[in-house]
């Protein structure tokens, strides 16, 4: 099997949202993993409805899959990176960000999305972790229903220094959710360092929405371009494999943007000839 690879638009946060996508188009990727900001298909937009339905359109000429994210830093709250989140003390806030993961749904259902990616979030200086989880908790609660309403299923992914931070976090979180999958970034392993990526891949295999690789140094949350860390690219693609992996496979690289015209092609050069190697 050949593995399906999707670039982040977060690495492309310097250009427009269609200029993009066809630039991961035409470097022959088979998907984009598109992440909801305010200059790329802004959820709260006025006519957010109608966009979503023309970029719906361009994925299609493009043969492009998608899986949506949602790790945009300021889209929230032009103040405080990434809030409110799911385990914010207002309760106002956690309703925000539910609203949002709900429309984030939404509006992969029109995409045609895999999935929909998210994470938890960080606590605040004197909230209890046992409340935290709690709050946790209830907004998966409401994110997995919608999930299952709208049909897009729902992937969570654990972010080092985030509450759910480890692929075992949310494997104790996923008994009481069964619906929700996980949304993999291997980097995040070695940041962690809890788990080996390829062994996360294949112990994990029932249960993955997407995968993200990029490289990382261990225990370095620096997302590295191909040939610039400690990740095993070759074990990781040999991994998916063997399990038959048919969703995508994300290259995230957000601090490449302003080189993204190059990046997008590196990246999957650099992948290809990875999985190259594994059937020579």
């Amino acid at each position: 099997m050949t593995l399906r690879y999707a670039y982040n638009t977060n690495g492309a946060a310097n250009h427009r949202l269609d200029d993009a996508l066809r630039l991961i188009a035409d470097a022959g990727y088979d998907g984009v993993a598109l992440t909801l900001d305010h200059h790329h298909l802004d959820p709260s937009a006025d006519g957010w409805a109608g966009e979503a339905e023309r970029v719906a359109g361009l994925l299609a000429s493009l043969r492009l899959g998608c899986v949506i994210e949602t790790g945009a830093r300021y889209l929230l709250d032009p103040r405080d990176k990434h809030e409110p989140t799911l385990v914010t003390r207002d309760a106002d806030g956690r309703a925000r960000r539910v609203a949002f993961l709900t429309r984030a749904l939404e509006m992969g259902a029109m995409l045609g999305a895999e999935t929909m990616s998210f994470w938890a979030g960080v606590p605040k200086p004197g909230v209890r972790r046992e409340e935290a989880f709690g709050w946790l908790r209830d907004g998966l609660a409401r994110v997995c229903d919608a999930a299952e309403r709208i049909g897009v299923p729902a992937s969570l992914e654990p972010e080092p220094g985030m509450l759910v931070e480890t692929v075992a976090d949310y494997a104790r979180l996923r008994t009481e959710h069964p619906t929700l999958r996980l949304a993999l970034d291997t980097g995040h392993c070695l940041v962690t360092e809890d788990i080996d990526p390829a062994d996360a891949v294949r112990a994990y295999a029932a249960r993955l929405g997407t995968v993200a690789i990029e490289d990382m140094r261990r225990g370095d949350h620096t997302h590295l371009p191909f040939g610039q860390g400690d990740m095993d690219v070759g074990g990781v693609l040999s991994a998916l494999k063997d399990i038959g992996f048919g969703g995508l496979v994300c290259v995230e690289l957000s601090r490449e943007s302003p080189r993204a015209h190059q990046a997008v092609p590196e990246a999957i050069a650099y992948l290809r000839a990875a999985e190259g190697k594994l059937s020579s």
